[in-house]
């Protein structure tokens, strides 16, 4: 699992905060005697301008959507997991020789424009994960690489702050929906998954093996552009689209209400990345059998979009299912909703799992 270095961490209680371009999602989870216990779920939307491209654009309204969030959750944990995406965030894999975490920071602090994109290693927050020996290079391992520019990451801490709360842990989005996946997800040394998140305007791809990430991709793109294809070619205001792909969506589930537009007619070119990135990874790791794709997001719910992917593909597709090894507060939810947010809580439950202890 991941941390951008630099925050403190405590081993207090802490709630995930997923931050995306077009909502903000709370989501709490207790270590309960039988497990894992969802106690909260909240969502407020987001603005348009306010986060672009991964980046805050305006703090203040940032931090003001935040503090609103929290008073209608009732939440009162201050202390909150979240995350980065987008192409702000540098993810790779590369091979070094066998050393202990602490010596292996040290290499990568000292040679870090052999590893790092970025000019000075003091302008960058960034850690890794081992994931264990090189299978073509004895005596090297593979490491998984994750750096952001601080500035970045400190844009987001500080909005936090100002809503009077404490950021302890800033994750990647694909990397907490692995951390989702390896909770309610029984899985073999050798299977294959895709992970992918389709949000409103970044879509990311995560491919595991054995529940480690193997390959990692975020495509700038999402629901947003769905949206935004219905508006140019119906030429109606964004939120006149944006209610014509919901109920179109409502529709194709549901057939019967009369809708006559398909959002999967205006999803081609997100579906063509979607598919450059599986090809990718099989030309990049010597066609591996992929065992089923997992998907979640919003646009998850849109109808008949597994059956077009699992088509397209050739990969069983399915609706990510996060509470299967997590139970909720029956008190505050129920059955329909559970089901309901499964998709949209997905990568907020990722963060949420997430625990001071393990950095």
């Amino acid at each position: 699992m991941f941390s951008l270095k630099g925050l403190l961490p405590d081993r207090k209680r802490t709630v995930g905060l997923d931050i995306g371009s077009s909502s903000i999602k709370l989501v709490e989870i207790l270590d309960a005697s039988e497990g894992y216990l969802l106690n909260n779920f909240s969502q407020v939307p987001l603005e348009k301008g306010i986060i672009v491209e991964g980046s805050v654009v305006d703090a203040n309204a940032l931090s003001e959507r935040i503090r609103g969030l929290f008073k209608i959750s009732g939440c009162k944990t201050k202390r909150v997991v979240t995350s980065l995406s987008g192409h702000k965030v540098i993810s790779k894999k590369a091979t070094f020789p066998t050393l202990e975490a602490d010596d292996l920071r040290q290499l990568i602090n000292d040679e870090a424009g052999n590893y790092l994109p970025f000019d000075d290693v003091k302008d960058v927050s960034f850690d890794f994960q081992i994931l264990g020996e090189s299978e073509g290079n004895p005596g090297q391992m593979d490491v998984v690489l994750v750096a952001a520019k601080k500035d970045i990451v400190q844009n987001y801490v500080d909005a936090i702050q100002k809503a009077g709360l404490k950021a302890v842990i800033m994750d990647v989005d694909s990397f907490a929906l692995e951390t989702m996946y390896e909770t309610n997800y029984d899985f073999e040394e050798h299977d294959v998954v895709v992970l992918v998140n389709i949000g409103a305007s970044i879509t990311n791809i995560n491919v595991v093996k054995g529940g480690q990430s193997i390959f990692t991709r975020d495509v700038s793109m999402g629901g947003q552009s769905i949206t935004d294809s219905i508006q140019e070619k119906l030429s109606v205001p964004f939120e006149e689209a944006e209610r014509i792909k919901i109920e179109a969506a409502k529709e194709n589930a549901h057939p019967g209400s009369g809708s006559q537009v398909n959002p999967l007619d205006f999803a081609e070119p997100l579906f063509m990345e979607i598919e450059r990135s599986i090809d990718y990874f099989r030309s990049t790791h010597g066609g591996e059998y992929i065992k089923e794709l997992i998907l979640s997001g919003g646009s998850a719910k849109i109808g008949g979009i597994v059956e077009t992917l699992t088509q397209r593909l050739s990969i069983d597709t399915q609706i990510v299912n996060p509470f299967q090894n997590i139970a909720y507060n029956k008190k505050i939810f129920d059955p329909v909703t559970i089901e309901d947010i499964g998709p949209v809580a997905a990568l907020g439950i990722g963060l949420a799992l997430r625990r001071v202890d393990d950095l």
